[in-house]
Order: structure tokens, then C-alpha cells, then sequence
């Protein structure tokens, strides 16, 4: 069974950085395809980025050359780091799993990241 556990988020400026972290508790880490989505009150969670088994990288278009999507594969842990955040970029951060060859998803818990001044 995969579990989830985000860290690192918070209350940033507008223009400023925070790298949110994600390890995961399960087999076969180097399978699953991970990533980060978020969600506000009200609205859909929807994917910010992506790093397939592969190592293939996707973005969701408005974070494009902000964010960035790693993953430790000795470590298990999957890492975005948010430059230049917008108050646009509020939002709570889901670490999300799932095998190369579908299933179930993972999700964590959530972490809240407040962009403000």
C-alpha cells in the first residue's frame, strides 16, 4: 500500500520561492508515475506537474519556467520547487502516485501554500 506525505509548504511573498517535498511508503517506487496537483475552495483539483517512471516531465501551462519536478529515486521522494509564486498560486499541494501501468491513484494529504504580501 503507497502512502503519501507532502512537507515544505507555507506563507511565501509574492516573487518568492518554497520547494514542497514528498516521500513515499510502498514497493516499487522507481514504477509509479508522480506529481503535484492543487486545489482551492470550490474548484477541481487540477495537475501542476508531473515526472513520469520515465522521467518524462509534465507542466501545467501557467508554471511552465516557475516550477520545477524532481525525483530521488534512492531517497523515494518526489520534490517541486516554486519560484517567482503569485498569489494565483494559492492553493493546498496534493503529492500524487500512481503505477506506470494505471490503477489506483495516491494522493496525500495536502500542504497549504499561501501567496501573499
Amino acid at each position: 500500500q503507497v502512502q503519501l506525505v507532502e512537507s515544505g509548504g507555507g506563507l511565501v511573498q509574492p516573487g518568492g520561492t518554497l520547494n514542497l517535498s514528498c516521500t513515499f511508503s510502498g514497493s516499487n517506487f522507481r514504477s509509479y508515475d508522480l506529481g503535484w496537483y492543487r486545489q482551492v475552495p470550490g474548484d477541481e483539483r487540477s495537475m501542476v506537474a508531473k515526472i513520469l517512471h520515465d522521467g518524462m516531465y509534465r507542466y501545467e501551462t501557467s508554471v511552465e519556467g516557475r516550477f520545477f519536478v524532481s525525483r530521488d529515486n534512492a531517497r523515494r521522494t518526489v520534490t517541486l520547487q516554486m519560484n517567482n509564486l503569485q498569489p494565483e498560486d494559492t492553493a493546498a499541494y496534493y503529492c500524487w502516485a500512481r503505477h506506470r501501468i494505471g490503477g489506483v491513484e495516491n494522493w496525500g494529504r495536502g500542504t497549504p501554500v499561501t501567496v501573499s504580501s
